[in-house]
Order: C-alpha cells, then sequence, then structure tokens
C-alpha cells in the first residue's frame, strides 16, 4: 500500500486572472506530467479543456489531476475563480486538505479571492500563499502581503522575496536558507543557479528571516524557551514549526514568483510538500445522521478502516457519467458492491479511473486519501456518501446557494425538446447550483444560476455540447413575498355528496417569520378539538401553498403558523379534509396579512481608477445602491455597495463605457429585502400580464 504520509490532495483558487490555470500548467511541466506548456490566452491550457473556457479565457469548472513532486503524490483541483462559478470552489474545498491562495502582484486581493479565502476558512482549509505575476507593470509583493493581512485578516509568513521588480525580475530569495535563486533569460523553469544573497538584499532578507523564526519557534515551547536563550533552531525545527503553524491556520507561508515567466514554481512546490497537511493529519471528517446533524463520530484516515467516501462533482463526457470520489477511508476495488447511504440502494463499481484533466488512467483500485472518478453510476448525486454495506454511515453533506436569476428557454425546433430535456438533466446533475423548472402554465422551461455569465454559458453549453438551439427569454429576478402583519382566522371546508363527505374546521394565527427562517407550524390545540393525527396534513397543506405567493406567484418566506383550535367530525373527517381546509385558510388569509415583495440584493464590489470614481458611485446610486465603503489602492479604488439585483442587468457594458474599459466588478448574493412600493407595483402588473396572457 502506498504511504499516505506523501500525499498531498491540494486544490489552487483564487480571483479571476490572477494565474491559478497558468501556475497549473507550469506544476504540471514541473512535475513532468505534461512535456509542452499550454497558454490560458492561445486555448491551451490542459485543465481549461471546455471549448467555452479556452475561448473566453476562463476557468469555468473545476478540472482533476495527479502528478508527483520529490516522492509525493499531488492530487490537484485547478478551481475556477469567476464567482458565478463559486460552487465549483466551494465543493473542492470540502474535499481538499490543502489549497494554493493565488495573488496578483499587481492587483492584489481581490473581491473572489476574499470569497474564496472564507470559503477556506470555513472548510478549515491550510494554505500557502503564491504572489504571481511579479513581472507585470505595478506589481508589488510588499504591498499585497499588507493587503492579505488587513483585508483578509491573516498572517502571512513571508517564505520568499523577490529579485528586482516588474520586467527587470529575474528570481527569489530563499529567505530560509537564505540562499537566491536566479533564472535566465530562456524562460525554462530548470535554468535557473542557487547563489550567495544579492548586497542590496542582505539586510531585508535578515529582518523577514528574524521575523519567520519569531513566528515559527511559538509553535513549539521547548524550541522557543532555547531560541530565547540564544539558541538558534535548526533548518528541520524551524519547518517543523512552520508545518504545525500551517495546520493549525496560525499563519500561511507565503511564496512569490511569475508563473508564467517559470519562476518560484518550484519553492512553492517544496512548500506543498514541506508545510500542507497529508491526509492523516487533517481534522477527520464528522459522520451525521439522517438529519444531517454530527453523531459525535468520525471517518478516521485509514486504509483498516470500513469505506467511507464522498461524491463531490458528477460531469457527464463523451466516456458517460464521471463520479468523482474523495476516499476518506477504506479501500475500493474494481467490482465491490458498496452503498449510497442516501438512497438506500447498493451499486457495483465497474470502471475507476485516475484523471488528469479530461484524459483518464484505468486503475482496478484506490485507497483513503484518493481522489478519483468512478464511470457509469447511476443513482449518485453531489454530497452522496458512498460506504461499505456493513458499516452504513453519511458525512457531512454539501449545502448549495440558492439561484438568484433565471431565463426562460425554448427549443427553437420541435424536435428539440427531449434533447433539451435529456442535456437539461445531465446539466443539473453536474451543478447543484444550475436548476430547471417547467412553467405548469405556459409549458415554458426555466433554468436558474448564480448570475448572468452562469446563465449565458449554460445555453452555450446546450448549443455546442448538446446540439440544442434555444430562444432565450430575458433574465428574470427571482423575487419572494413575506407577510408583515399577524392575522388570526379560522376556516372550515365542508363538502356534501353521497356517502360519506368532507369535513375540517381550523382556527388558526398566522404571523411573520424571523428573516430566513423559512416555513414553520406548530399547533398549542388541547381537548382533541383536532386530533393529533391530522396536523401532519394540516402543516403539508400550507407548506405547499407556501410556493406561491398571493401578490405576483413568487415563493412565500419566513412565515410561521400556529393552529390553536378547530372541529372535526367522527365520520366526515380525513386527512384530506384538513389538507384542503389548510390550503383554503392560506388563500384566505394571507392577503389580509399585508403581504409584502422582497427583492435579492447583491453584495457589488467594484474596481475603478480614481478619476471615474464620482461616476461609478453616482451611476450606483441611480440603481438604488447603498453604499458601503471605499478603499483606496494603487492603480484605481475599489467601490463596495449592496445593490438590487434587478438593477444590475448589463452593469459590465456601463462600467466599462463610464471607465473607458477600465473598470471590473464583482458581485454574489447577499440577501433579501423589502422592495420599494414603486418596483413592486411594477413586478406585481408584469406577473399579472403573464397570467392574463396564459389564460
Amino acid at each position: 500500500m502506498t504511504d499516505l504520509s506523501k500525499y498531498r490532495n491540494i486544490g489552487i483558487f483564487a480571483h479571476v486572472d490572477a494565474g491559478k490555470t497558468t501556475t497549473t500548467e507550469r506544476i504540471l511541466k514541473l512535475t513532468g506530467k505534461i512535456h509542452k506548456t499550454g497558454e490560458v490566452h492561445d486555448g491551451a491550457a490542459t485543465t481549461d479543456f471546455m471549448e467555452q473556457e479556452q475561448e473566453r479565457g476562463i476557468t469555468i469548472q473545476s478540472a482533476a489531476t495527479t502528478c508527483f513532486w520529490k516522492d509525493h503524490r499531488f492530487n490537484i483541483i485547478d478551481t475556477p475563480g469567476h464567482v458565478d462559478f463559486t460552487v465549483e470552489v466551494y465543493r473542492s474545498l470540502k474535499v481538499l486538505d490543502g489549497g494554493i491562495g493565488v495573488f496578483c502582484g499587481s492587483g492584489g486581493v481581490e473581491p473572489q479571492s476574499e470569497t474564496n479565502w472564507r470559503y477556506a476558512n470555513e472548510s478549515e482549509v491550510s494554505r500557502v500563499i503564491f504572489v504571481n505575476k511579479l513581472d507585470r507593470i505595478g506589481a508589488d509583493f510588499y504591498r499585497v502581503v499588507k493587503q492579505v493581512e488587513k483585508v483578509l485578516g491573516a498572517n502571512p509568513l513571508v517564505m520568499t522575496l523577490p529579485i528586482g521588480t516588474e520586467d527587470q525580475f529575474v528570481g527569489v530569495v530563499d529567505v530560509l536558507t537564505k540562499k537566491a535563486y536566479i533564472w535566465d533569460d530562456s524562460g525554462l523553469p530548470e535554468n535557473y543557479e542557487i547563489t550567495d544573497v544579492p548586497e542590496d538584499m542582505v539586510d531585508l532578507t535578515e529582518e523577514y528571516y528574524e521575523k519567520l523564526v519569531e513566528t515559527a519557534v511559538e509553535q513549539d515551547d521547548d524550541i522557543m524557551m532555547a531560541y530565547m536563550e540564544g539558541e538558534m533552531p535548526s533548518i528541520e525545527d524551524i519547518k517543523r514549526c512552520i508545518r504545525k503553524g500551517t495546520n493549525d491556520l496560525a499563519f500561511f507561508p507565503t511564496f512569490c514568483g511569475s508563473a508564467f515567466k517559470n519562476k518560484g514554481v518550484q519553492l512553492v512546490l517544496d512548500g506543498v510538500v514541506d508545510y500542507l497537511p497529508s491526509p492523516i493529519e487533517v481534522k477527520p471528517e464528522p459522520l451525521t445522521d439522517e438529519e444531517g446533524n454530527e453523531t459525535g463520530e468520525y471517518a478516521k484516515v485509514s486504509v483498516d478502516e470500513p469505506l467511507r467516501a464522498l461524491a463531490f462533482k458528477i460531469m457527464d463526457d463523451r466516456f458517460g457519467a464521471l463520479t468523482f470520489v474523495r476516499l476518506y477511508s477504506g479501500k475500493i476495488n474494481k467490482g465491490d458492491t458498496i452503498l449510497n447511504s442516501a438512497t438506500g440502494k447498493t451499486e457495483r463499481i465497474g470502471r475507476m479511473v485516475e484523471m488528469h484533466a479530461n484524459d483518464r488512467n484505468e486503475i482496478s483500485s484506490a485507497q483513503a486519501g484518493d481522489i478519483i472518478a468512478i464511470v457509469g453510476m447511476k443513482n449518485v448525486q453531489t454530497g452522496h456518501t458512498l460506504c461499505s454495506e456493513d458499516h452504513p454511515c453519511t458525512l457531512e453533506a454539501m449545502v448549495f446557494p440558492e439561484p438568484v436569476i433565471s431565463i426562460a428557454v425554448a427549443p427553437k425546433d420541435k424536435g428539440g425538446s427531449e434533447k433539451m430535456g435529456i442535456a437539461i438533466g445531465k446539466m443539473v446533475a453536474e451543478d447543484p447550483s444550475f436548476r430547471v423548472e417547467t412553467d405548469e402554465d405556459s409549458g415554458e422551461t426555466i433554468l436558474k444560476g448564480m448570475g448572468e455569465l452562469h446563465l449565458d454559458i449554460k445555453v452555450d453549453i446546450l448549443k455546442r455540447t448538446y446540439g440544442v438551439e434555444l430562444e432565450v427569454g430575458k433574465p428574470q429576478v427571482a423575487y419572494r413575498e413575506t407577510i408583515t402583519s399577524p392575522i388570526e382566522d379560522s376556516y372550515t371546508h365542508k363538502k356534501q355528496s353521497g356517502g360519506s363527505g368532507q369535513y375540517g374546521k381550523i382556527d388558526y394565527r398566522i404571523r411573520p417569520g424571523e428573516a430566513n427562517s423559512g416555513f414553520k407550524f406548530s399547533s398549542v390545540v388541547v381537548g382533541g378539538n383536532v386530533p393529533k393525527e391530522f396536523f401532519p396534513a394540516i402543516e403539508k397543506g400550507f407548506a405547499s401553498m407556501m410556493k406561491e405567493g398571493t401578490l405576483a406567484g413568487y415563493p412565500l418566506v419566513d412565515v410561521e403558523v400556529e393552529l390553536f383550535d378547530g372541529g372535526y367530525h367522527a365520520v366526515d373527517s380525513s386527512a384530506i379534509a384538513f389538507e384542503i381546509a389548510a390550503k383554503g385558510a392560506f388563500r384566505q388569509s394571507i392577503p389580509k396579512a399585508r403581504p409584502q415583495l422582497l427583492e435579492p440584493i447583491m453584495k457589488v464590489d467594484v474596481f475603478t481608477p480614481e478619476d471615474h470614481v464620482g461616476d461609478v458611485i453616482g451611476d450606483l446610486n441611480r440603481r438604488r445602491g447603498m453604499i458601503k465603503d471605499q478603499e483606496p489602492g494603487v492603480t484605481g479604488i475599489r467601490v463596495k455597495a449592496d445593490v438590487p439585483l434587478s438593477e444590475m442587468f448589463g452593469y459590465i457594458g456601463h462600467l466599462r463605457t463610464m471607465t473607458s474599459g477600465r473598470g471590473q466588478f464583482s458581485m454574489e448574493f447577499s440577501h433579501y429585502n423589502q422592495c420599494p412600493n414603486n418596483v413592486a407595483e411594477e413586478v406585481i402588473a408584469a406577473a399579472k400580464a403573464r397570467k392574463a396572457a396564459k389564460d
């Protein structure tokens, strides 16, 4: 069996355009996995294998690959940076033990870096930092280090220093060994020499060496006491301390270089080996019960334990459905029968493959710590636990964000309907943040996603990959409805026909719930006026009506219903009678409880050159935005605001016009808020017009 301490399951994540994919390419070249380096701007990067990725020069889905460096096995996942595909980062972090956070030397800590960093903190993933693109104009390593401290609230531990700036950047100083690595002009990563530190950097290196040692020795009391008494620790001792601090998230070893120019990447790889944890060193995954509550047991990472694995990604390609699986414990062989604890069904393992982007190597067995793909699993979805039949268990599930934007689509020709249905089914299985619904009245197919780019790419995939030509409607906002005042009411459902009839009477209170509380039902009925066995039917009746509010037909949220009295008939009362009574009560009472429309508010982060700040802020105010913060940077200013999603369609075009093409922005869902009356009236009128057109 392979030695688990030599495994590193790592992800590479950062803001759009900080150089994640280029860094992955360099790692694959250095480790001998590929012989020719592919460039993102040429559309030839190994891990960007989708047509849409190659054209747009962005990563859309996370890609997995395996390589080796200094006897260590790296399972690497290259993740997207764009906010619309954050779900890919989130689910990758869920199954990784460590990560490389890449930051652009001139752009610094950008909005999406913050989101990804927050996800990594929540998943408690150890990281090293790589400050990339130091050969670019405006790049400043020390500024980015300060931003990591200030913006991310993290503690960067500087391991390498840049030699030269911008186009004069030639190499790095390794602070720990006090040696300089200088590359020649050939652009080849192996063409470097190790020399003494340049004279003008000796004092700076000493200063950072002292900081490094002082920070590291805090992790070990004995070494710290010896250091305070004047004894310098050995490099091995310092490395051991840095490893402990990195795994405890006390600090993050920080490297610098230029992936594109092949400078400094080897030291990052050494850092991954030296400081990031192996699968046996991370906190084991908690096991949960069927409701998702932790049981207090953990999936101990060991080959000798029963099989426990998490399906974290489904991908459909030319060979069929691939299920990406992270094995936490035990082993799995071709031909084994395993249990899917989410469905209670067993599946037989046919083919297993080790992925290299979209190429694959067949394997016959895998063990704890591995990230593999299984071909042709039928009923597995993202977040399902796979385990041995004798030891059923459930690993902590993944929670995915709700979509905030939707578009209506219809195939251009009649024959495309079935094709579209099959294709969308596969795409929904692949991406849990992408949802699909059919509008029952109009028969339209509604696609829901995380942003305009997200849905744009999905339509593109349908067209190219699956050959479905679509007509696409205008984007629609996912509004919600709620109520603003409590009401006490009574409803009786009575129906008499031949034989036994239907009877159910309920007295109830409806009141606004707390924000994000959804729907809550409770009963305080005493004396048996409504028998207990009918409570679930009443709850089901109310809950089923929450999908469509009375104002504009949007889902109703944050409502509490309390049953306090009622009446029943010994013969005519039944569960169905009380369920119908609850539905009638909903229709009768919700319009009296002063319903209110809620709209999604987005957290918007705009970067603009200084001379356009006034225009940008004025424009955000016109879009009903609330300015939260302004942060001056070297090349411009970042404006943070909360803006309603309905006002943000097509914003990138306006921003580019206002800032002569130099502005950038990112946005993600923040919360729901009350819709102003004038906007609510327009939305309700549009909803009524749509309904009238259907009727």
